[in-house]
Formats: structure tokens, sequence, C-alpha cells
């Protein structure tokens, strides 16, 4: 894996000199046991968060209600399901390498189809986050052609595209990845070496320092858009429609928590070309290697910064909990929460249910109000007009 993704921990001269062998092991257990101490108890606590909030945010967010007219909620719907499914990858990845439970890696085929899959959602997440960024731009920025390009039906078009391109990078890592038969491991083997550094290079650069820079350049587009429509006070009318219910404020907080987790990631997995490992030998010896001290080094900050890319898959929850009314209704409703709703929170969908329609008629204000009398399942409401201020008796049976 590439990035945020934990391959192996080191390089693919490791994985050739040293055959991923149980030495692999040894060395960070006996030279730097902090490494193998934060795969085994930080990765399980974000498998937990992410496998128990992925599937709930999935949910809630591709309910009818939530994507009804609201493109953004299917981006972030397809976004929780594939990082439920990272997760349950890296968990495979994460016995191989963390614990010595041996998997795909001593089996044919299963070598090259998981590293392809594993890449998968990796390349398609950040992509579907520049694809909501670059929507909440249009609504923000172009709000006269959101109706044409923020539709459910165009988001699920370029859902469909992204993964299928993301499909197709990832398709060279079954030509990468080999499985050797006669030591039972996977790694690339010698004749790919070159071009694996030139790919991984490649897709680095692109997908996970280049999208995420483009994030950021349009985040801080419809940032200063913002700041001018609220300071001419015409906020409401621009950004309503393309987002529904899913707030400006929330997918930005998504595209910069991808950008603070993502970016560190990519620098940190770049430098591993930079910074070799040692000659292998007993543990004495490469414990008193300066080179093998300072690769342990590297290693060690390399797996903090990876742990913290891992949350990026694992707490978007917390994120839409917390910026997303409407998503916080929703949790609150799924998980039977109404013995901890508010009372604020009760007056304010009842002030929101009861409100007044107010149109324009030849300068006479045309009110239709609620007169409180109304049968129950069918509300009555009261036209009032200002020449003549009568009254005409309406009923509805839904409220507007």
């Amino acid at each position: 894996m590439e990035n945020s993704t934990l391959t192996d921990g080191t390089s693919s001269d490791t994985m050739n000199n040293s055959g991923l062998n149980p030495g692999y092991l040894d060395i960070f257990n006996n030279l730097a046991p902090q490494i193998s101490i934060i795969d085994r108890v930080i990765s399980p606590i974000f498998y937990v968060i992410g496998l128990t909030a992925n599937p709930i945010t999935t949910k809630i967010w591709l309910s009818r209600k939530m994507r009804k007219n609201n493109s953004s909620a299917i981006y972030v719907g397809v976004l929780s399901i594939v990082h439920t499914v990272f997760l349950l990858l890296h968990i495979i990845q994460e016995l191989n390498y963390a614990w010595g439970v041996t998997s795909y890696t001593r089996m044919a085929v299963m070598c090259e189809v998981f590293n392809m899959a594993i890449y998968v959602p990796q390349y398609y997440a950040p992509l579907l986050v520049l694809a909501f960024t670059v929507e909440r731009y249009i609504a923000v920025n172009h709000p006269f052609v959101k109706e044409r390009f923020c539709t459910v039906r165009r988001a699920i078009y370029v859902s469909i595209g992204l993964l299928i391109f993301s499909l197709q990078i990832a398709s060279l890592q079954t030509y990468i990845w080999r499985y050797h038969p006669e030591e039972g491991q996977c790694y690339p083997p010698e004749e790919v070496v070159d071009f694996e550094r030139i790919w991984t290079l490649t897709t680095e650069l692109i997908l996970f320092m280049f999208v995420p820079v483009c994030v950021l350049v349009v985040n801080i587009l419809v940032i200063r858009e913002i700041r001018r429509i609220t300071y001419q006070s015409a906020l409401p009318h621009q950004t309503r429609g393309c987002g529904g219910h899913t707030s400006t404020i929330t997918l930005l907080s998504v595209s910069f928590y991808l950008i603070c987790t993502l970016l560190p990631a990519s620098i940190v997995f770049a430098l591993q070309g930079i910074i070799k490992h040692g000659q292998f030998a007993d543990l004495d010896t490469m414990a008193a290697d300066p080179v093998w001290k300072r690769y342990l080094q590297y290693m060690t900050i390399r797996k903090i910064v990876e742990e913290m890319c891992l949350s990026n898959y694992s707490c978007y929850f917390f994120i839409y909990y917390i910026t997303g009314e409407s998503f916080r209704k929703e949790v609150r409703k799924l998980c039977c929460w109404k013995l901890f709703t508010s009372e604020k929170d009760k007056n304010t969908v009842t002030s929101k249910s009861e409100y007044t329609l107010v149109t324009t008629d030849n300068a006479n204000i045309i009110k239709l109000e609620k007169t409180g009398n109304s049968v129950p399942g069918k509300p009555e409401y009261a036209l009032v007009t200002r020449d003549n201020m009568h009254t005409n008796k309406y009923e509805k049976s839904t409220a507007m």
C-alpha cells in the first residue's frame, strides 16, 4: 500500500532481501518495539471506531430522505462504504505484517488480487473528496449552473466513473506483485523493481499530493466566496440547492481533514526512497549500525503518521455529527436517543414545521398562516391580503 497504506513498513528492497521472513518481525520487535506497539494497539482502536461508525454513516447519508435532491449525500455515502471496505482489507494486511499471521501472502493469485484490491479504496477516496469539493465550489461560486451540474443522477455517474478509473489504476498492482512459490512469499520480483518505483512515485504525486492540493485550492476559493456572500448578506440564497442537507461547513471540514492526514503521509512515504535500511546481519550488529538506527527512527515516525492517516478512514462520523444538524437528528432517530433530545431541539423542530409563507402580488402582501383551529391530520391555514384583510380558509393534507 502507499501513503496511508501501511504497506509492510519496508521498501521493495527489504522485501526482496528478507523475503518477509520471521527476521522482519524480529528486527522491529527487538530493535524498535514501539513500531509493533503502534501497529498492534492504535490500529485496532481505529478498526473498532470505523467499522462501527461507517455503516451508520452509510445508512444515514444514503437513506431516501437524505439523498433526495442532495447530490453531496451520494458522494459522502459512497465514501463511507469505501472506508469500510478499506478497513476490512487493512485488518487482513495488518495481521500479516504486524502479527505474522500469513494469509494472502502464501497463496497464488490471492497475492496479486489482494494487493490490487487494497489499493482501490485508497485511490477512490481522495477522488470522491475532490468530486464533492468541486461540486461545492459550483454550488457556492456559480449558483446559476448548480441545477445543471449538482444533481443526484450526475453524482451517481461521477461516482461510478471514478470507481472504474480507480480499478484501472490499481490493476497494475497485479503486475507489480508476484507470488514466489519457492519461498511461499508475496513481493515484487527483481525485474519490476524499477517500474514499481516509477509507478509508485507517479501515483503518489498525482493522487496523494496533487489531488489534496487541488482540494485545498478549491476550498480556499469556496471560503473566499462565502466570506464575500456573507458580507453581502446573501449566503442563504447562494448556497441552497446543490448541498441539500449537507452543509458547506461539513464538506469543507472533510476536505481539510483529508488534506491534513494525506499530505504528511505522502511526504513521509516519499522519503523511503532516500532513507535506506542497512545490511542484514545479526540483531546485535544491526543494533549498532547507524544506518539501521536512522532507518528505524524513520520507520517510527512513519508509523505515527500512517496511524494518523488511518484515522481518515474511521473518524468522519464525528465530523458529520459535529457539523451537520440533519445528520445529528438522523443519528438520534436511528439510535433511539429521544430521551437525550433537548427541549430546545424539540422547540426548533416545532417552530420549523409551523412557518408562514409570504409572497407579493401587486404590492399586496399575501400571507398563508396557520389559524390554530386545525383538524387532526389536516392543518387549516388562512389567506390574508393587505387590501381587504379578508380571510379564506384552506385545508392542506401536508405541512408546507
